[in-house]
């Protein structure tokens, strides 16, 4: 399908000379310093200065965000490597004190009262608690973080085996498991189970290191744990630890029962007597397994259309980023794990990247990268930069809304029925993935709760999560693939309490696909306006503008739980 093509406006500088090099930290300083010295007289040269806060941090971050996008795609590079942790280790560390400065100096100019408070009133509530929380201690702490991040990249970049005469990544594996002979499931599920325990002992020690640091980072700013510093860390107003663990427990009680009950549909219609963890991707009625597309190219191409019939102009912005080499999104070895969009800050384009492999999810996996870039392209036009980002409850609503809205049109990759059958996967992988969710937030809980913990406890409370919010498979003979499953969720590793996000979330998603269950065109429409407005609102008010409600407690979660229920009865098995 072809649409128009889409012109991004631009955004060209008028602070930061479009020629400044910027390459070293000397360079950098320099343009952050003039910054720091420059006089502030009146409400107008403060709006004008903030502005060129913004493109400073743009075309710096820019570069960090490049060098990061760079070491991703391939981690067995040396040189990309280098480059990342010049960053990271070199510019960051010196640029959170100037940063601290900058903020500094806005929060006491006596013009900031001048500004209007509504349109301010996010903003400075993340400044106050941005300078709360910064300490100059923890810099060289959040360096060797950042190191040790970037350390389990390259862990699970690495690694491969060996089946059927080809080397193979774990991604790449994964097809095998939606094969219909249950042994050739098996031996492969085994293989890569086997390889991810040979750097078990590595992970975990890499884990505890990361816990250490952490602490100290916590205490260091003057919190007694590292939840409670966790989440001023990542902002959350609107919410706290008791609304979270409320959320686990209506999971707990409306959702896992939903979930344990498709199992058993699935184990039954197999036909076997437990369901084994090569059980879980296969098609039950031994149907081929669903095959999209061939290569990326064919992915892009078609999702182009897919995007196009939610609404033609994010059709046009997706063929874009396609042209304009914003994507990378097949796997190969070395290339970092798990999917991302982020966000070239200089250019306000956002830059997608993922592991496709074939399979039905990479199609989702895309539509939900997808609705994160056009999140970006929806508020790129904001002038006070800072609103360009949302929080991550909301970004995430972006994109899980995408990944609903896009589930109904993919004619391009299949037949009608393959298509009913896509659209199944996406609805019951929403109810099994929110217990999953549950677990994973409740386990960094118990992590950060219980600092002093070993190993072996931190396995066993893995475990006991698993008993109540898994399903009903049977891991008899692979306890200890069990027990150290939780290496494969990045989120722990590398972004502590970001988890629960994606749950909440899910719910706004699946509040905007109810409504356009009879309603389309107005979802479509509030779900786009609630992009536009980027992170200039409180979350609620951002829910709000999409035409949802801000609320994960079980009076929101069991009428969707219900809805998918009754969608899942009028689709084919």
């Amino acid at each position: 399908m072809t649409t128009a093509a889409y012109v991004p406006q631009a955004f060209p500088r008028v602070w930061l000379p479009a020629e400044a090099e910027l390459s070293t930290w000397e360079q950098i300083e320099t343009w952050y310093q003039k910054l720091i010295d420059q006089p502030i007289n009146s409400k107008a040269e403060l709006e004008d200065w903030l502005l060129a806060v913004g493109e400073l941090n743009g075309a710096v971050g820019q570069i960090g965000v490049k060098r990061y996008i760079a070491m991703t795609c391939q981690t067995d590079d040396p040189e990309r490597e280098a480059a990342h942790l010049a960053f990271v280790r070199e510019i960051e560390p010196r640029l959170k004190p100037v940063l601290n400065a900058i903020r500094a100096k806005y929060l006491d100019s006596p013009h900031r009262s001048e500004l209007p408070g509504d349109r301010f009133q996010v903003f400075d509530r993340a400044q106050e608690n941005r300078r709360a929380l910064y300490r100059e201690a923890n810099i060289a702490r959040e360096t060797e973080l950042a190191e040790l991040e970037q350390q389990y990249q390259k862990i699970i970049g690495a690694m491969t085996v060996n089946f059927q005469g080809q080397e193979r990544t774990p991604a790449q594996m994964a097809t095998f498991l939606e094969e219909s002979d249950r042994e050739l499931r098996q031996t492969s599920w085994e293989l890569v189970a086997k390889r991810r325990l040979v750097d078990r002992e590595a992970l975990d020690a890499l884990f505890d290191k990361m816990l250490g640091l952490r602490m100290a980072i916590a205490k260091e700013a003057g919190f007694d744990n590292f939840v409670d510093y966790a989440y001023k860390v990542r902002e959350r107003f609107d919410y706290g630890v008791a609304e979270a663990v409320e959320f686990q427990d209506a999971i707990e009680r409306v959702v896992v029962p939903l979930a344990r009950q498709i199992q058993d549909e699935r184990r039954k219609t197999l036909g076997v007597d437990s369901l084994r963890p090569w059980d879980l991707s296969v098609d039950p009625l031994g149907r081929s397994p669903l095959r999209p597309f061939k290569d990326v190219e064919e992915l892009a191409n078609g999702s182009v259309g897919i995007f196009a019939d939610v609404d033609q102009e994010l059709g046009q912005q997706f063929a874009y980023l396609r042209d304009a080499g914003l994507l990378d999104l097949a796997n190969r070895k070395g290339k970092a794990p798990g999917g991302y969009q982020t966000t070239l800050e200089d250019d306000r384009l956002p830059f997608i990247f993922m592991n496709a492999v074939g399979l039905d999810g990479d199609v989702r996996t895309l539509l939900h990268e997808g609705g994160h870039a056009f999140h970006a392209l929806a508020s790129r036009g904001e002038t006070l930069a800072a609103y360009r980002d949302s929080p991550i409850e909301f970004c995430e609503v972006a994109s899980m809304s995408m990944e609903l809205l896009g589930a109904r049109n993919l004619d391009c990759f299949y037949s009608p029925e393959d298509s009913e059958r896509s659209y199944r996967q996406l609805l019951e992988g929403i109810v099994l993935i929110l217990p999953w969710i549950a677990t994973v937030d409740a386990f960094q809980h118990w992590l950060y709760f219980h600092p002093g913990h070993t190993q072996a406890e931190r396995s066993q409370a893995w475990n006991n999560l698993l008993d109540r919010f898994g399903g009903s498979v049977d891991w008899t003979g692979f306890e200890d693939a069990r027990s150290s499953s939780w290496h494969r969720q990045l989120h722990i590793f590398l972004y502590p309490f970001y988890y629960i996000e994606y749950g909440i979330a899910q719910l706004g998603a699946l509040q905007v696909w109810k409504r356009a269950l009879t309603d389309r065109a107005g979802a479509v429409a509030d779900y786009r306006r609630g992009l536009a407005l980027g992170g200039s609102r409180p979350l609620p008010e951002l829910f709000a503008a999409a035409g949802i409600r801000f609320d994960f407690t079980e009076a929101t979660l069991k009428p969707l739980m219900d809805a998918i229920r009754s969608e899942l009865d009028k689709l084919s098995p």
